[in-house]
């Protein structure tokens, strides 16, 4: 009976098996619909319109500054959604000298009027109120979906067009970003984990003597390692802004020391166990907040669950919780194996292979329920174009922990490729407040 039991249970969890921690490649909607507007370096047609408000606009005014093209229409759905994305973005970059201008299809002038009050739109606004397919500007700047957006250069060339608006932030952040020194020290430390030595990166802002400030320990996702760009720019952001940072490579990851196939979920908590124990022993230190990526986010959750009050804050960023059912499954990372009995060793990508520990701890971790200990202030952020961890992952810690904040990203992927700069800065700014 037990043998069948186990044939049983093998052939559905293998039927169910699917890659859920192997990232697909998705075409981005540009490919369908951004293929007739106008290429880099093309240079933007002058146009000449009525605003909102009847007087003249021409493109040509604002040459020598760059300025975004914003395609909408009131009585459009997904124009209608994105608007409170384009409005923040102009509050953030306006004052970095882009100029917004928003070019409506609208033929109903009151309905165009009434939508630039009810979204708040502050910046100027033009339409030849023509259907859009009758318009001139949509001929000359091959627009023929919408909302689409172009970033227009200081000579008065195209650097993007795109229906995506997440794309364009990215772009928008790349080049009007500084490279303004950040005052204060970067540190290379180690750290003794669970299975041997960690490499750290210490950032910390300028203090005075006998001043303190928080420390966040930044913990990355599977496979990955403390130099990636979303750990790097929240590291950034906050010794900016006055706050600490140590990130550092798990057991078996990067610099760190250990062999990546005795790496378990449980390791990784008793490696960042032994970071909180290092940084909350500096005497700079007052208070210590938690943030992971992926498998780093499973980790931070279980840590501040086991450290309770001793945790100030926690962000989580697309966290991996699946990773319990992709073991019940016997897929991890795509790599197929008989989770009833686990082999030595899995291979995965590259060289790296799978411990049977790590899947047989994996397969009834408990963590939702170690986790839901801590009920400290907590920031979840997740995106719903994940095909590695479906966002109702980081729904479900949102339910679990009363005292949290969810931030759902459309389209966004597992490693927010969209615009990490986004996600970093809504980490960041969790912190900060």
């Amino acid at each position: 009976m037990k043998t069948l039991r186990k044939i049983f249970l093998l052939f559905i969890v293998q039927a169910m098996a699917i890659p859920m921690m192997a990232q697909f490649v998705l075409n981005d909607a540009d490919t369908k619909y951004a293929t007739n507007l106008l290429k880099k370096g093309t240079h933007a047609p002058d146009f000449k319109l009525k605003t909102s408000t009847g007087k003249t606009f021409k493109l040509s005014s604002l040459k020598g500054k760059y300025v975004v093209l914003d395609f909408w229409a009131s009585w459009c759905p997904d124009c209608r959604k994105d608007a409170p994305n384009i409005v923040r973005m102009y509050n953030e970059f306006h004052k970095r000298g882009v100029e917004f201008v928003g070019v409506s299809f609208d033929t109903d002038a009151k309905a165009w009027a009434d939508a630039v009050v009810k979204y708040g739109i502050p910046y100027t606004q033009v339409s030849e109120l023509k259907k859009f397919h009758d318009t001139e500007i949509s001929k000359s700047f091959g627009v023929q979906w919408i909302p689409s957006m172009y970033l227009i250069g200081k000579d008065g060339n195209v650097i993007l067009g795109t229906v995506l608006s997440d794309k364009l932030e990215r772009t928008l952040t790349e080049i009007t970003s500084t490279n303004k020194k950040i005052s204060g020290s970067k540190e290379n430390v180690t750290i003794q984990g669970s299975k041997g030595k960690l490499a750290a990166i210490i950032q910390k802002p300028e203090l005075k003597d006998g001043e303190h400030c928080p420390m966040a320990i930044l913990m990355h996702g599977f496979g990955a390692n403390k130099e990636g760009q979303l750990l790097q720019l929240i590291s950034d952001s906050l010794q900016a802004n006055g706050i600490a940072s140590i990130r550092f490579d798990f057991n078996g990851h990067g610099a760190s020391e250990g062999d990546f196939k005795d790496m378990t979920v449980p390791n990784e908590v008793e490696d960042a166990k032994k970071v909180y124990e290092y940084v909350s022993s500096l005497p700079y230190v007052n208070s210590v907040y938690l943030a992971g990526h992926s498998q780093g986010g499973v980790v931070a959750s279980m840590t501040a669950g086991e450290l309770g009050n001793k945790i100030s804050k926690v962000v989580l960023m697309a966290p991996a919780a699946v990773l319990r059912e992709d073991a019940i499954r016997g897929n991890t990372m795509g790599a197929m194996y008989d989770p009833l009995d686990p082999p030595e060793s899995v291979k995965l990508f590259g060289s790296l292979r799978l411990g049977h520990d790590y899947i047989v701890t994996a397969f009834s971790l408990p963590i939702y329920e170690t986790a839901a200990k801590y009920q400290g202030p907590a920031c979840i952020i997740h995106g719903t174009g994940d095909r590695v961890v479906p966002y109702t992952y980081g729904e479900r810690y949102h339910e679990i922990w009363k005292n949290s904040e969810l931030d759902i990203l459309d389209g966004f992927d597992h490693g927010f490729s969209q615009n990490p700069y986004r996600a970093a800065d809504l980490a960041s700014k969790f912190f900060i407040k």
